[in-house]
């Protein structure tokens, strides 16, 4: 750990003006949830304390490869105590998602981002494999519309929000809402799991069907009758039997069309934070477990090899 300095004038102008940049950095958050902001704030208060008397400008890729070192190893802050891989991916996490905004040429309070060859710590996946493949849950959404509107909507709501069932289930006309520009719908989960409430941002093509299907069922916007009255255990039922008639090999419950939403998410290019907000997840941890199903869909040393024999084996193919 770096030794603190007797503080100068210029030392003193940077923490100020590091102040700054966190201060503007944590208001852009000003949207996320309370328990997000507050990770982001611990995080950077650790970072910006194991780096002291460096800048935040000053840091670069050892700093912090030296400061995931000491999370893991339990020398941050002086600290003897270790830290789980996956705590310590949330103070990564909130650090390159700091210098990502703050080196954004559009923002440019930072002249670089330091954490970009950084890699996350690894983390013990205790559920491989628990999603559909696109090919699997278009069948199921085929089938699904096949047996209804309902029913379809049903499984989009899973699939394009990653609800859980019990949510999906309590839902409300009254929970959806329009922003100020009447551009994009808005779903607030009233009571997630621990009884936290999350918004989450509707797809513009649910949005329609959504829109479609409440005129059809003559309920006017903001009305509080549920938009599903079914049970929990009449969702499983309808998938169980979507599934049968697609004759998968698989499961295709509620929760694995939660796990597919997160991994289409994260290859799609979101963020851990967007995940975690849009699912819910009180602890990124949980959200992280998922980065290990996107890598693993990522080229892997065989597709280099490959890669490179391509001419070669093509050509001997050929003849």
């Amino acid at each position: 750990m770096l030794k603190s300095t007797v503080p100068t004038r210029t030392n003193l102008a940077l923490a100020e003006s590091d102040e700054h940049i966190v201060a503007m950095f944590l208001a852009t958050y000003r949207d996320r949830s309370a328990y997000t902001t507050r990770n982001y704030r611990i995080a950077i208060r650790h970072f910006r304390s194991f780096i002291h008397p460096k800048s935040l400008s000053e840091v670069t890729w050892k700093d912090v490869e030296f400061f995931k070192d000491a999370l893991l190893n339990g020398n941050e802050s002086g600290s003897a105590k270790k830290m789980s891989p996956a705590s310590a991916a949330v103070y990564l996490a909130s650090i390159r998602s700091l210098y990502r905004w703050a080196s954004d040429p559009n923002i440019g309070l930072l002249p670089h981002n330091p954490t970009t060859p950084i890699r996350l710590p690894k983390i013990e996946v205790t559920s491989r494999s628990r999603y559909l493949t696109k090919s699997e849950l278009g069948a199921m959404l085929r089938e699904l519309k096949s047996q209804g509107t309902r029913n379809y909507l049903i499984g989009l709501m899973l699939a394009l929000t990653g609800l859980r069932v019990s949510e999906l289930a309590a839902l409300e006309w009254s929970d959806f809402q329009e922003d100020v520009t009447d551009r994009f719908l808005w779903l607030t989960v009233k009571n997630g799991k621990g009884g936290k409430a999350r918004n989450v941002k509707v797809p513009d093509l649910l949005r329609k069907l959504l829109n479609q299907y409440r005129r059809e069922q003559g309920v006017s916007p903001g009305n509080n009758d549920r938009v599903f009255p079914i049970s929990v255990r009449q969702v499983d039922r309808i998938l169980e039997k979507a599934r049968k008639s697609c004759k998968l090999g698989k499961k295709a419950t509620p929760h694995w069309f939660r796990h597919t939403n997160a991994t289409l998410a994260l290859l799609g290019g979101a963020t851990l934070q967007q995940v975690q907000e849009s699912l819910g997840h009180t602890d990124i941890s949980t959200t992280q477990r998922y980065l290990h199903t996107v890598e693993f869909m990522k080229k892997a040393a065989p597709d280099y090899v490959a890669d490179s024999l391509r001419g070669y084996v093509e050509s001997r193919e050929n003849n």
